[in-house]
């Protein structure tokens, strides 16, 4: 007796393709399940995933701690390994994140974790700028005597403009001393001299963290900052430089441009009329920061009268039609008596 066979289209035959379908499905579906662990996304509970950089955006390096606090009860801590820590099945709920890192200001996050996710989190750490900064700072290692020749050479090339003498001596130090801070900064100087900022941050970041009391360290990160438009970043080491060294007119004009991006524009006025001050006429543009700041507070007359100055003593000066274009424009707008 011939076996019987279902037609393809038969009742029959598409309910056993339909089990089949069926089946595969199931066993797919379970797949995933145990392949979850790869999905940040899939969680029963929520999750916190936590990223530190530091002020070029790059995850820190340094030791440091997350503490995860719930309506103001601490529920854990996580130590950070490059940067980065992981805290899993949380109750739903408000939160507060502190992050600590060493040579950087501690900071926090508050949270809502009301779906069950996984969060990532990334926050940005500015180095530590508080006058206290040098409690429990470890003392600065001793160069060798042949580090150390190298070194003076190297910045007496600098100190005369001779860049690449400079660094033919500064490679020499750094065979012998890669991680000594002052190499670390001389090498950051060099950097903004030959105006790669990201590469100058690096070095100067990690000269001031290892010797907070350098001032021209923090003051030269701070210009590495502004140098690339992040003014921002640039305001905490360049005031922590004036606390450290409050002689430099050249901070102080940095830290003036860095106010008056930032709207701080009364700390732009007082900040740029000491750095103009204390320069003696060593950098004029110094008075076009003044005159800018000056009309952003509304002293229109005060504003004026530092471009006629300006105008006055350094026509020849390539910035001399921009304050002729700031004084025309103050008087258009009625600002001023024209004169």
């Amino acid at each position: 007796m011939r076996s019987a066979k279902l037609r393809r289209d038969s009742p029959a035959a598409l309910f056993l393709r339909f089990v089949a379908v069926a089946f595969l499905l199931s066993l797919f579906c379970a797949y995933a399940q145990d392949s979850s662990g790869d999905n940040s996304l899939r969680t029963d509970r929520p999750e916190i995933s936590l990223t530190v950089r530091n002020g070029a955006g790059e995850p820190i390096t340094t030791a440091g701690t997350a503490k995860l606090l719930r309506e103001g009860v601490p529920i854990g801590d996580a130590g950070l390994s490059h940067g980065r820590a992981f805290f899993g099945s949380l109750p739903f709920g408000d939160y507060t994140l502190i992050v600590e890192a060493t040579g950087y200001k501690s900071t926090q996050r508050d949270l809502n974790l009301s779906v069950a996710m996984r969060y990532e989190v990334d926050t940005n750490l500015q180095l530590d700028a508080a006058p206290n900064g040098l409690a429990g700072a470890p003392a600065k290692p001793l160069l060798a005597p042949k580090a150390k020749e190298a070194l003076d050479k190297s910045q007496k090339a600098l100190s005369k403009n001779k860049l690449s003498e400079a660094e033919k001596y500064l490679a020499e130090a750094i065979q012998l001393a890669p991680s000594h801070p002052d190499v670390l900064y001389l090498q950051g100087v060099l950097f903004l001299k030959r105006e790669n900022w990201v590469q100058a941050q690096s070095a100067l970041e990690k000269a001031a963290q290892m010797d907070p009391s350098n001032g021209g360290a923090f003051s030269a990160l701070g210009m590495a900052f502004a140098d690339q438009g992040n003014y921002e970043a640039a305001v905490g080491p360049l005031e922590k430089s004036l606390q450290l060294d409050s002689g430099n007119w050249e901070t102080r004009w940095v830290l003036g441009e860095a106010y008056y991006h930032r709207q701080q524009y009364d700390q732009a006025v007082t900040t740029s009329q000491r750095a103009l001050t204390e320069s003696k006429g060593k950098e004029p543009k110094i008075e076009l920061l003044v005159a800018r700041s000056l009309t952003a507070v509304g002293k229109y007359e005060d504003a004026a009268q530092t471009l006629r100055n300006f105008l006055k003593r350094y026509s020849d000066r390539p910035e001399a039609p921009t304050a002729r274009r700031w004084l025309d424009g103050l008087a258009s707008n009625g600002k001023i008596q024209s004169k």
